[in-house]
Order: structure tokens, then C-alpha cells, then sequence
């Protein structure tokens, strides 16, 4: 049986990127709720789908180190690899010794041609995925010098990155996260690939799968399905949503909204059932391209009525379209093009799981203020006694 992959059990299995923590910490940026695909399956390593194949990626300092499984049914690939064949082919013997060399000599050729454009394709889609090429450290900077409050929490929760998400991946995810939590949505994605995905392969007693198709989704026994499945009124959502994509639009079409401006992307997501404002600004933030999309919930509405003394929707109770447009417009005033990143910095640091950082932080800081007191007791005890010593003379 296949197991789950460990850096520490041997490192010629995976290739790695340099890629420092202040860029991307997997904990943070994997488990704050903007995917529900990743698990942690070894200490600090994580295990997801991702363009179709499951990877485990885990991280040191200045690297981030990933292995990528050999799909089912197709033994012949090993961590993204083409298998060099392990037997000659029958007839083969009758063939004269330089023969066989040359034909060896050309499979080398042929699978080191395979490997490193398997391997590019890889590196490329890791990096799009974590989109690499923006500068975190930087815009961290930026935001900081913006707001004092922002600030404080930065260098405690460093590392958090947006991703790039397949927007069909990420649209029906997010429809699944309408009143609910992150440990039920994780449980209700991953029924969801299990019954319509496709296999992909077994680790341990874990199988993944891939997400399903738009095709599959739209199929008319999928919302009785995923009733059952515990679904609730989310089922018709999903079914009603995918057929709506594929007669009226085309399976393409969620790709090419990556390139139609933010308002009328969002606009277009909030024509399709179970898509209200928030689902339809997470999908345009993490799969879409719309750095500025500002998902704003309850929590979030929290946050800027707590820590920024926001006004929109003073004394009301309810979210209202009115008050929701108003708190994205502060943070996008605020933050910049890039707000919806800061935002999901703020998200993950007042999630209760992450608590424990800012305690550590604190315990931290005590410890540090503690350290130079006493440096500073002993430095005017030695000065003390050396004017003793000096007035005694």
C-alpha cells in the first residue's frame, strides 16, 4: 500500500523551490478556510489535489519542498515521472548487442525528455497555484505603513498567501460554505469528489479523487445524490448552478471571467443559484484574479466594527447588501488593489485555531521585555559598585 510521503524519509523523492516563510507558511495560508482540499498528514506536511494530482508539500525556512503521486492505473509514473520499462520486449534477444544499446541509449533520451517537461509543468502550476510572483514581503510593508493596526498582527501571521484556485473547484466549494464552518465544509468537499470525482490514487487508507467535472455536477440525479450525501438545501444549489453554467454559458466560461473587470465578474457569479455576495467575492479573490475582492461575513464585519471603529451598519443587526459594499469599500480604500489579501491576513488571525500564535507571541514578547529589565538591573548594579569603589579610593 502506498503511504502518505515524508521529507525526513528520504529527500531524492521530492524536488523543492526556494521560497522563504515570510513568502508562504502552508499552515496558515492551507488551513484558513480558502481551501478545503489540503490535510495535514505528517508533521508540518500537507497532502491535496491540485490540477489533478495529489501532492504532499511541506516547507524549511527558505524552501518549499513538494512530492507529487503517480496517478491510479498508471504505474508507469512515479512522482510526476515517466518508469523506465523494467524488461526488454519479446523478440528483442534476437537482436545484435549494439542494437540493444542504441535502443537503451534512446529510452534514456526519451524519459529524461518526459521527466523534465513533467517536471516544469509541475513547477509552473506550484507556482501559479501560491502565485509565487507576487511579492508578499513587500505588500506586507505597504499595508503596515497603511494601518497601525495591521501592523501589530503582521509579524505574527506572516506568510499568508492568497491562491489560485480553479474557479469550478472554488465556486462549488464555496456554495457548500453557505452557514457553515470550515471542518464541515472540508467534510462535505471531499463527499463531494469522493462520489463524483474522479480516482486518482490511495495513501494509507486515504483516497483522493479529483473535483468533479461541471458535466458531472450538472447531471439531473446529482442534487437527490447529494441529499443523501447530507447536502441539505446546498444540493440544488450545486446541481442548479452547473447546468445554468453549461446551457447558458459554456464550460469555458468561468475561465474567462479571469479576464472580465471585478464588479461585473461578481455580478455575473450572483446570477447563479446559492451565490450571494460573499461566495461570489471568495471565488473572484481566490480563483479569479480580483485581488481587491473583499469577502465580507459576520466575522468580518466584526473586525472592522472592533479594530477600525467602522461605521457602516452601526446599530443594525443584520448584513445588508448596503453595509456589505460600504466595509468592502473601506478595507479597498485602506488596502489598495490588493485588499482582499490583507483581509484574509486579519480573517486568519482571529481564527480561533491560530490563537495559540498569538499567545506564543505574547509569552514571547514578556520573555524578551523580561531579558533586558534584568540586563539593565545588572548593568546599573555594575555601575553602582564601581562608583562605590571609585568614591572609596
Amino acid at each position: 500500500m502506498s503511504q502518505h510521503a515524508l521529507h525526513s524519509a528520504g529527500a531524492k523523492a521530492w524536488r523543492s523551490l526556494p521560497c522563504l516563510r515570510s513568502e508562504l507558511r502552508l499552515d496558515l495560508t492551507l488551513g484558513c478556510g480558502q481551501t478545503f482540499r489540503w490535510r495535514e498528514t505528517g508533521k508540518d506536511h500537507w497532502t491535496g489535489v491540485m490540477g489533478g494530482r495529489v501532492w504532499t508539500l511541506t516547507q524549511t525556512e527558505d524552501t518549499l519542498w513538494y512530492h507529487v503521486y503517480s496517478r491510479l492505473g498508471n504505474p508507469g509514473l512515479v512522482n510526476g515521472q515517466k518508469r523506465k520499462a523494467g524488461g526488454e520486449p519479446r523478440g528483442s534477444a534476437k537482436k545484435s548487442k549494439g542494437m540493444t544499446n542504441v535502443k537503451e541509449e534512446q529510452d534514456e533520451l526519451d524519459h529524461d525528455d518526459v521527466s523534465s517537461e513533467q517536471e516544469e509543468k509541475e513547477e509552473m502550476l506550484l507556482r501559479d497555484y501560491f502565485q509565487l510572483d507576487v511579492k508578499l514581503v513587500d505588500l506586507y510593508k505597504e499595508w503596515s505603513h497603511a494601518d497601525q493596526h495591521f501592523s501589530q498582527t503582521a509579524h505574527i501571521f506572516t506568510g499568508v498567501r492568497m491562491l489560485r484556485q480553479d474557479p469550478v473547484e472554488c465556486l462549488f466549494s464555496f456554495i457548500c460554505s453557505s452557514n457553515n464552518h470550515i471542518s464541515r465544509i472540508q467534510g462535505m468537499v471531499e463527499r463531494l469528489c469522493n462520489t463524483l470525482g474522479t480516482p486518482l490514487c490511495k495513501l494509507d487508507e486515504a483516497h483522493y479523487h479529483d473535483f468533479p467535472s461541471l458535466q458531472a455536477l450538472a447531471d439531473s440525479k446529482v442534487e437527490a445524490c447529494l441529499r443523501d450525501l447530507g447536502f441539505g438545501y446546498r444540493a440544488r444549489f450545486l446541481q442548479q448552478s452547473a447546468h445554468l453554467i453549461m446551457t447558458s454559458h459554456g464550460p469555458d466560461w468561468l475561465y474567462k471571467l479571469r479576464s472580465t473587470p471585478y464588479l461585473q465578474a461578481r455580478d455575473a457569479l450572483r446570477t447563479l443559484p446559492g451565490v450571494g455576495l460573499k461566495v461570489a467575492d471568495c471565488v473572484c479573490l481566490m480563483s479569479l484574479d480580483k485581488s481587491e475582492a473583499v469577502p465580507v461575513d459576520t466575522h468580518v464585519w466584526q473586525i472592522a466594527k472592533r479594530d477600525y471603529s467602522c461605521a457602516a451598519g452601526h446599530g443594525q443587526k443584520t448584513l445588508t447588501d448596503k453595509v456589505y459594499n460600504e466595509i468592502g469599500d473601506f478595507f479597498r480604500k485602506l488596502w489598495g488593489c490588493y485588499a482582499g489579501w490583507a483581509h484574509s491576513v486579519l480573517f486568519c488571525a482571529d481564527l480561533k485555531k491560530f490563537q495559540n500564535l498569538k499567545e506564543d507571541a505574547l509569552k514571547e514578547e514578556k520573555n524578551e521585555k523580561k531579558m533586558l529589565k534584568n540586563k539593565k538591573t545588572s548593568r546599573n548594579k555594575r555601575e553602582t559598585v564601581k562608583m562605590e569603589e571609585e568614591g572609596g579610593q
